[in-house]
């Protein structure tokens, strides 16, 4: 699946994961993709800090008590005008003039209510305005985000194999690491043995069943990188070192001399 070259889809996948609305199998699928893909991963870091700030920007978009106070004293106001004009004219006892003064205190009163629902539209236009400028310019800093989430990631190694090789007595002497990214192995020596100058060290993975298979020849360099498919070392328990003629042998025969270093081989889990 290539929904990590679609950058549409995997916003709306990552905002789903981190706000919790990815559920069952849509949820586990997309684990899966972020524990094989680094740009995925990034979306789902980024979008998981945009939403734990989301209280924030609620905050900033609140509209000053002030005004709707403002809207309850006008309101307030405009219904005593209209019930003195109406004592007024019933004080008088005059018909017409109560007719007219009971129209104006309503005209008054409608007024007053068509400026109350006028001032609410605007806080209302206000406040998605100033919501839309916040998540656009947070939309915006969500994509550099990721950008520069996805560069460190795939910079970084993505170790998903582990071993040391340890002698007879248990001693360590070489650490393995295979980066599924890259598809290689790194090899450090740990400790001082050094082969003659007319030997070689090999590198041997030893399946479950079948004949080990020979996975390069090391160098004397204190650090050793060799390119490897996963599928080379992918359901290998244990790796091995023996000491060979110079230049190793080959793969088909297996180590012709002695196995001086093995180790078991871990996946690792994120």
């Amino acid at each position: 699946m290539n929904c990590y070259h679609q950058s549409p889809l995997l916003e709306h996948l990552a905002a789903a994961y981190a706000l919790g609305t990815l559920r069952g199998g849509a949820r586990k699928r997309f684990e899966t993709l972020a524990r094989e893909f680094p740009p995925v991963r990034a979306a789902a870091l980024v979008w998981q800090g945009h939403w734990a700030g989301i209280a924030e920007l609620q905050t900033t978009v609140r509209p000053d008590p002030a005004v709707w106070i403002r809207i309850n004293n006008l309101v307030q106001a405009q219904k005593e005008a209209a019930l003195r004009a109406q004592q007024r004219a019933k004080a008088q006892a005059a018909p017409a003039a109560a007719n007219t003064t009971s129209w104006w205190g309503s005209l008054l009163l409608w007024r007053g209510i068509a400026a109350s629902a006028l001032l609410a539209t605007l806080a209302a236009v206000g406040i998605s305005l100033q919501s839309q400028q916040t998540l656009q310019l947070a939309q915006g800093e969500s994509q550099q985000r990721i950008a520069q989430l996805e560069a460190q990631l795939l910079a970084t190694p993505q170790v998903r194999y582990v071993s040391v090789l340890a002698d007879a007595k248990a001693a360590a002497t070489m650490l393995v690491t295979f980066d599924a990214t890259r598809q290689q192995l790194t090899l450090q020596r740990v400790s001082g043995f050094q082969e003659g100058a007319d030997k070689s060290l090999q590198l041997w993975a030893l399946p479950p069943a079948g004949a080990p298979r020979s996975l390069g020849v090391l160098g004397g360099d204190p650090l050793l990188k060799l390119p490897v498919p996963e599928g080379e070392v992918k359901a290998v328990p244990t790796l091995a070192i023996s000491l060979e003629p110079k230049g190793g042998v080959p793969s088909e025969g297996g180590p012709t001399g002695p196995v001086l270093f093995t180790g078991a081989l871990i996946e690792r889990m994120l």
